[in-house]
């Protein structure tokens, strides 16, 4: 698996092409959260948004479904004690309706087949009230050609691009498939990255 491969270089080479982003977007995300809350967090990878969130909020479960990707957010979350790590099928989430009280799944929406059953899936285990948060790239420059080179290199290892979005697309995607409570906001950086918060 394409993930379990690169997920003990995965830090360094998004820190080096993308680290406003990829340091940032944990920091952004950390300021939605509560307290009180119970998060549950999907395609966690390493641990990026994890580490910068988990101090925030009463309890998270970190999830993926590479077991490489798990490993490393282990490693980083061993003196955390209000992190369980465990292996989740986004499509599939093992646990009841109405649980959380946010739902974040960072950076993967653009990487699957069935994205809208993802978001159902991540919305029917969220809290009434409560907020699913969902970044994702984008291409903010207008060209067709934005970071071809590095799509086509992510690709041809196996990290496939269903959907290449850009700020009035990503707003589409959610807003058609019936989600109008839904804001948006932009972190910039060599790779951008669109955040949807859909409130439930």
């Amino acid at each position: 698996m394409f993930w379990d491969q690169v997920a003990g270089v995965y830090d360094l080479f998004e820190d080096m092409y993308n680290g406003r982003v990829y340091r940032g977007l944990g920091k952004q995300l950390a300021a939605i959260i509560a307290p009180d809350d119970i998060v549950l967090e999907c395609a966690c990878g390493t641990g990026a948004i994890t580490t910068a969130i988990a101090p925030k909020c009463k309890k998270l479960v970190a999830t993926d479904y590479s077991a490489g990707m798990l490993r490393q957010v282990m490693k980083k979350c061993r003196d955390l004690p209000n992190v369980a790590v465990r292996r989740a099928d986004i499509l599939r989430l093992n646990c009841k309706a109405n649980r959380f009280d946010k739902v974040i799944a960072g950076n993967v929406i653009h990487l699957l087949d069935r994205p809208h059953a993802a978001v159902a899936e991540l919305y029917r285990v969220c809290k009434p009230g409560g907020k699913v948060i969902i970044p994702t790239y984008v291409n903010l420059t207008g060209k067709n050609n934005w970071d071809k080179p590095l799509i086509r290199l992510f690709d041809l290892s196996g990290a496939n691009f269903k959907r290449h979005f850009d700020a009035a697309s990503y707003q589409h995607f959610f807003l058609d498939a019936g989600y109008a409570n839904t804001s948006f906001f932009i972190i910039r950086g060599r790779m951008p990255c669109a955040v949807a918060v859909i409130t439930k």
